[in-house]
């Protein structure tokens, strides 16, 4: 046998694992809608090149241009791979073990797992802060005279800050968590979701020592920006994640543990801090949090793959070039990411755009803030509420949080008795629709449970019935989170990131501005009429899922990006 015979069959005998496809055939994940097909084909020269030497072109307008029709005609020169060599694209063969969606449920659990621990860990964080927040509140004479006995808490004591500051030492994290995603999500589909958990990880990691460190309470602000943009990963690419790896009917189970970290998870930070700050001193808390980040941080690499088609057929496409010298080899994404400078447009551009121009995203995204908004306030107002009315200690004020892990947990069964049972049943008629069946419910319970809220908070009511109230209002918050994570990953299949992006985005918003007012609020309108007004407006909000039951499929024939993924 020659050489060149050995080295073909060598060749071969590499490439058979992998499904390579000529000009024409669509990929596994489609391009962003956006970006003109015809004029992003990438050159040989181009394929293969840095990303750094794709940035210094953008600044420097040195990058390549495919050729236009109009040269074609002119006659102008052409490289010989585009006159004779159609590019090859390769796509996964059926039950590839590198597809994300072909790896075993082990491997598909263990990814999941370690994303939604993140989740819990940046859920924990936000109310381990609020709690110290909360007893600072309480040791000021002017929030409750009958508590002033208890002292000042070790950070304000340390930090020697006001209500004020710490308030937007909370709202900081907030921010952080609504801005990060609209750069982050869209980059984890175009350079892949595991480098931007693991560096996530790592940052939110060292902002815990930062605090633990801090010298001062603008110290603490700027890192609780920094940690929120960090922790954001774990809220908003997680539900990518979930739809990198499993099918539609396969979601429902991964995205309601997900929720319950996400929502329920909140409840325990504030169970943990309201005893511990009392033992340890708040700069053990951070102590304790920085050294569980940073041991999941490092386990990240290990344990959690990369989940985006895109990226990994990427990567296959360039280790073949290498190996082979043949650039006609090449995942389709690459000829639609040509262009870094038009990349870095679309990453920073799309969850914006999505939640500005697609009304199944914006009509989410309304719903599901104001639904946040509303647990943020219930959280600044169960410290005074049950101190004031009830006479609870730091500690038994703790307590009172498992009232949202409870919530979640029942909300947790609703989802897998009652609303999986009926996705699996009707979305074959349906389709993402099928998620939106117990949301329509929640949308009525949430104003119930408000209403009972407002109304049981009067000193001869017993303190359970407010418990109980919270629990009902974390029940329909939690119904509504998980179908708008369902529902839009349904909807939106690679593109989700982006359109959870956008969602967050409101959400947190939210998030943020209402601490700002709450006390203000209940000390104008008193926790009765504030919580009524809250009432109200959720009545005026919960026709949004039935419109999108009923309206849901005409709104996404008109959208590029839904129909982009129904027909990949």
């Amino acid at each position: 046998m020659s050489n060149s015979e050995e080295a073909t069959l060598n060749e071969e005998s590499t490439l058979h694992q992998y499904h390579l496809k000529e000009e024409g055939l669509s990929p596994s994940d489609p391009a962003d809608p956006r970006v003109e097909e015809e004029n992003s084909r990438a050159t040989a020269a181009e394929l293969d090149s840095s990303y750094a030497h794709h940035l210094s072109g953008c600044f420097h307008h040195t990058a390549e241009k495919p050729p236009r029709d109009d040269d074609l005609e002119r006659g102008s020169s052409i490289p010989e791979a585009t006159k004779e060599n159609a590019p090859i694209y390769i796509d996964f063969e059926q039950d590839d073990p590198r597809n994300p969606m072909c790896f075993s449920t082990k491997r598909k659990w263990t990814i999941t797992m370690c994303a939604i621990f993140f989740t819990g860990l940046s859920g924990m964080w936000f109310t381990l802060w609020l709690c110290l927040c909360e007893a600072y509140q309480c040791s000021s004479p002017a929030a409750n005279a009958s508590t002033y006995n208890l002292g000042f808490p070790s950070m304000t004591v340390d930090l020697n800050c006001t209500e004020f500051q710490a308030t937007i030492g909370l709202s900081m994290y907030t921010l952080g968590f609504a801005l990060a995603p609209l750069v982050t999500a869209s980059f984890s589909e175009e350079f892949g979701r595991q480098p931007l958990y693991v560096v996530s990880g790592f940052i939110f990691g060292l902002m815990h020592l930062m605090i633990a460190l801090a010298p001062n309470i603008q110290t603490v602000q700027i890192a609780r920006f920094i940690s929120g943009a960090a922790g954001s990963t774990g809220s908003t690419m997680v539900g990518g994640t979930i739809a990198d790896l499993f099918l539609p009917h396969e979601r429902g189970i991964p995205m309601s543990v997900f929720s319950v970290a996400a929502v329920g998870i909140t409840g325990v930070g504030p169970v943990i801090a309201g005893w511990t700050e009392m033992k340890l001193g708040w700069r053990w808390i951070q102590w304790i949090s920085f050294i569980v980040t940073m041991v999941f941080a490092c386990l990240i690499p290990v344990l959690m793959k990369e989940t985006r088609s895109a990226v990994v057929l990427t990567r296959i496409a360039k280790s073949l070039r290498k190996e082979t010298g043949d650039h006609r080899y090449r995942a389709r994404v690459e000829d639609d990411r040509a262009s870094l400078k038009t990349l870095i447009w679309i990453a920073c551009t799309r969850p914006v755009y999505l939640m500005v121009t697609e009304p199944v995203v914006a009509s989410f995204s309304i719903w599901i803030g104001f639904a946040w908004g509303i647990l943020y306030v219930l959280i600044e107002s169960i410290g005074p509420v049950f101190r004031t009315l009830h006479n609870f200690n730091n500690g038994q004020v703790g307590s009172t949080f498992v009232t949202f892990l409870l919530g979640s947990l029942f909300g947790l069964f609703i989802h897998l008795y009652v609303q999986e049972p009926a996705y699996r049943k009707h979305h074959a008629t349906r389709g993402p629709e099928a998620r939106l069946y117990c949301a329509m419910g929640a949308g009525i319970g949430l104003v119930g449970s408000l209403f009972m809220y407002a109304w049981c908070t009067f000193p001869d009511v017993p303190w359970i019935t407010l418990c109980i109230a919270i629990t009902l209002t974390e029940i329909t918050s939690f119904t509504i989170y998980l179908a708008v994570f369902t529902y839009l990953a349904d909807c939106y299949g690679p593109f989700a990131s982006s359109a959870l992006a956008g969602q967050s985005l409101s959400r947190n918003l939210f998030g943020m501005a209402f601490p700002l007012f709450t006390a203000q609020m209940y000390a104008k309108l008193t926790y009765h009429w504030a919580n009524t007004m809250f009432a109200f407006f959720a009545l005026a909000m919960a026709p949004v899922p039935f419109i999108l039951f009923y309206k849901g499929p005409a709104l996404r024939a008109r959208s590029k990006f839904a129909k982009t993924v129904v027909h990949n």
